[in-house]
């Protein structure tokens, strides 16, 4: 250490001991006091007013981003309420389609079953037909052999009567 510094310290605890020193502290000490006494009442000012005005800034800022949020919100059900309408409307639509189809679908089996009956009655109108001048074929043979087997017995010399009567037939 410097021999000056050590003087100069000396001296100083000399001028405390002695009071001479002591108004200057006093002044110090009596400035200090006076600042803390004002950074005291500055806390108390923050103390008091800080949490209304971080508050009044954090409603403020969520009261901005909220704001924004209400309005995505609210055209997100604007679309979604768009879409459920669609929705519904296709699904109307499809319905439709559906009953339609149905409909066809009827409609399609009743002229194949129509036609079908068509069908059936045409071929036994044609199976009555071919059935009908066999049975016809066979009852005008079946006579014919009876009235020749009648001509026979009654007639034995007029044989060649019913043969003609038969040709001319």
């Amino acid at each position: 250490m410097d021999e000056e510094a050590l003087e100069r310290a000396k001296r100083h605890v000399e001028q405390a001991r002695s009071g001479r020193g002591s108004k200057k502290l006093e002044a110090a000490l009596e400035r200090a006091r006076t600042e803390i006494e004002k950074l005291t009442a500055v806390a108390a000012e923050l103390e008091a007013g800080l949490p209304q005005r971080v508050g009044d800034a954090v409603n403020e800022g969520l009261s901005r981003e909220v704001a924004v949020v209400g309005r995505n919100l609210a055209e997100i059900r604007g679309l979604l309420n768009n879409v459920v309408h669609r929705l519904e409307r296709l699904e109307q639509e499809v319905l439709t389609e559906r009953h339609a189809r149905i409909d066809d679908l009827a409609l399609l089996v009743e002229l194949v079953s129509t036609g079908w009956r068509s069908v059936d009655a045409r071929l036994a109108q044609l199976e009555s037909a071919r059935a009908e001048p066999a049975t016809s074929e066979l009852a005008t043979s079946e006579l014919a052999t009876s009235e020749l087997a009648t001509s026979e017995l009654a007639a034995p010399a007029s044989r060649e009567l019913p043969l003609a009567a038969d040709a001319a037939a």
